[in-house]
């Protein structure tokens, strides 16, 4: 069940995305107003939820082309032949996470899973299917700034090479009963059961939150 804090700073989001879609189309400066006052009190709330600057929340959620929508964190399933999870370790908080980031305009979103584990794991893969399409207010992610959708795919490896990258330090392959520390703002423990499930065959896909 959704805790009280994080209830509220889903409903700030979603006053703010409201506020900046009313700006947009805004039929008299009065209403102008009000939508920029709303979305000025959406940003403080997400500020004192995020325990943030107001200054560093509205430059990161500043958008303005009219209608806001989620953000698409793509992240890339990756098991070897010893039914081991490829992960990799985050230069931004020294804790694990399935290698992925932001889907990128131009790209389709296996294309992004392979171009993600490439960069940060040094693995050629070839992505397989969709695992799951999540939305991080449902699961126990610590609070975040923007609204997101997280796509799992499951990816098959071509090599067995591994690297690391720019926004990597270690890479390598885990069983369930010993993984790392994870990076919590981009997956789960109870995400990495769901996709040693899939891999298992336990569970049907793809997963959605309803």
């Amino acid at each position: 069940m959704t805790n009280p804090s994080s209830r509220l700073l889903n409903l700030a989001k979603r006053i703010q995305a409201l506020a900046e879609t009313g700006q947009h189309y805004a039929p008299s400066d009065y209403d102008m107003d009000r939508y920029q006052e709303l979305e000025q009190i959406a940003t403080e709330m997400i500020a004192v939820a995020t325990n943030n600057e107001i200054t560093t929340i509205s430059t990161a959620i500043a958008e303005k082309n009219g209608y806001r929508t989620p953000k698409v964190d793509v992240r890339a399933v990756v098991f070897n032949k010893q039914h081991e999870i490829l992960m990799v370790k985050e230069n931004a908080d020294g804790c694990w996470s399935l290698p992925g980031g932001w889907a990128e305009v131009g790209f389709t979103p296996a294309e992004v899973a392979v171009k993600e584990t490439a960069e940060e794991a040094g693995m050629k893969v070839e992505p397989v299917k969709l695992l799951a399409v999540l939305d991080k207010k449902c699961h126990n992610h610590p609070p975040d700034i923007l609204y997101i959708y997280k796509l799992f795919i499951e990816c098959k490896p071509l090599n067995s090479n591994i690297d690391t990258g720019y926004e990597t330090s270690e890479a390598g392959f885990f069983p369930l009963e010993n993984l790392p520390p994870l990076s919590t703002p981009r997956n789960t423990r109870e995400q990495m059961e769901m996709m040693f499930a899939f891999h298992r065959g336990e569970v049907d896909w793809p997963v959605i939150d309803r």
